[in-house]
């Protein structure tokens, strides 16, 4: 590859990722990125810790392979509470060992950390939940640390499916008794809640922790450190959005998440 010749990747099994998307070019308006929502089998959270790396896995080759991938965001937290670490460890050191993957759990974390916070709520799919990885992160930073987490698998087909006239008396069942724990902050651990979280500050008065807000400013960090991995990414704001199956309301949702007209494309993935 010549310099600069790479992209940015951002991995994530739906379209809730689109808006970290729109919020990395936000920050970063020249990069060139490339999107891969996993569609065909969204959501991942009821899916087993197999089959989560077995998708993942597929499309994480896929943008290395056929996009020229440098460096990927996987903004998925199941995949990153499931699949990540044995990516970064077994996968990338031989099939890739000069191209990283970068979850959104610990920069999350340390954000929520920075905030000085003692009693932290989550809402999150029920494989993200169960997998008590945001509690394990927590405890290895700071065990004085309280978290309470609620699983919560209506508001992602409420999201995509518009089906906001429930949506208030949904969020009630799931954070009225966090609130009554006490909480702090409120930990949105799935790329599609942000899509909420100006309806939870204002219902709740609550300080959300949204995962479109962290990303960004986390990865120009990361890249300023790591100059070796900027320098061969392009900057000519290229972008291109693809998916893995496309229902009706595909295009109309992912413009609405990213600010913009989307063009999204279906392409198959090898999933072995």
């Amino acid at each position: 590859m010549t310099a600069r010749s790479m992209k940015l990747g951002i991995f994530d099994s739906g379209l809730g990722g689109v808006m970290i998307a729109r919020a990395i070019r936000e920050a970063l308006p020249d990069i060139d990125l490339i999107y891969l929502g996993d569609t065909l089998h969204v959501p991942y959270g009821k899916r087993s810790e197999q089959a989560i790396y077995t998708y993942t896995k597929a499309c994480i080759e896929y943008l290395f392979a056929e996009q020229d991938c440098q460096l990927i965001i996987m903004a998925c937290n199941t995949a990153s509470a499931s699949a990540l670490r044995k990516l970064q460890q077994i996968y990338l050191p031989q099939a890739y060992p000069e191209r990283r993957i970068l979850g959104v759990v610990v920069p999350t974390i340390e954000y929520a950390i920075e905030r000085g916070v003692q009693r932290i709520g989550l809402i999150g799919t029920n494989y993200t939940v169960h997998s008590n990885v945001y509690e394990e992160e927590l405890r290895k930073i700071n065990p004085a640390i309280e978290i309470f987490q609620v699983n919560t698998p209506l508001l992602v087909p409420l999201i995509e499916h518009d089906g906001m006239e429930w949506m208030e008396s949904v969020l009630d069942h799931y954070i009225l008794p966090l609130k009554e724990k006490g909480i702090e902050a409120l930990i949105l651990s799935c790329t599609h809640y942000s899509f909420l979280k100006d309806i939870i500050r204002e219902r709740y008065g609550v300080d959300v922790i949204a995962q479109d807000e962290i990303v960004p400013a986390k990865l120009v960090e990361y890249l300023e450190r790591h100059p070796e991995l900027d320098g061969k990414i392009g900057r000519g704001s290229k972008e291109a959005f693809f998916i893995t199956d496309l229902t009706e309301n595909y295009a109309e949702k992912a413009s609405a998440f990213y600010g913009a007209p989307v063009d999204l494309k279906v392409i198959e993935v090898s999933y072995g």
